[in-house]
């Protein structure tokens, strides 16, 4: 009996998983938070995903209740486990099988605000092409230099 798309169940039990449980690499993977399977394998290899406050490993167990504190880039994610899957589906089921929480989402809103506000960027320029004024600054210096020099060779 072949059932509809809409009643297949993706659940952890039906594909030989311990009831409740589901790898974190995969369902980090299910959950849309990475591309694919093997991206969230290093993330969590690279201590970039916290369980429950702890570094894990890509094959530790994740169940419902769980909260998992994703790292990428300079944002920090914290957001509690909802639902398990074990397949990748649409972004819609994707997003109902977490919850963001209040704070994360605070948080990532303030960021968003400091980084909108920021300074401008060509005062944070550090390094990098010399301008004008530093090729002038630059050209004198070997100039000296090359003076010293040859008068330390010329004796």
């Amino acid at each position: 009996m072949v059932r509809p798309a809409d009643a297949r169940r993706d659940t952890a039990a039906d594909h030989g998983h311990p009831a409740g449980r589901v790898r974190l690499d995969k369902w980090l993977w299910a959950a849309r938070w990475f591309k694919t399977r093997s991206l969230a394998a290093d993330e969590v290899e690279r201590g970039r995903v916290l369980v429950n406050g702890a570094p894990a490993k890509p094959a530790r167990d994740v169940k419902p209740g769980d909260v998992l504190t994703i790292r990428q880039g300079d944002v920090r994610h914290e957001v509690r486990v909802v639902a398990l899957a074990t397949v990748r589906g649409p972004a819609p089921v994707a997003q109902a099988l977490y919850e963001e929480t209040p704070a994360s989402v605070q948080a990532r809103r303030e960021a968003a605000e400091r980084r909108r506000q920021g300074v401008e960027p060509a005062l944070a320029i550090t390094h990098g092409r010399p301008t004008k004024h530093d090729r002038r600054e630059l050209t004198r210096v070997k100039a000296s230099w090359q003076r010293w020099s040859a008068s330390l060779d010329g004796d």
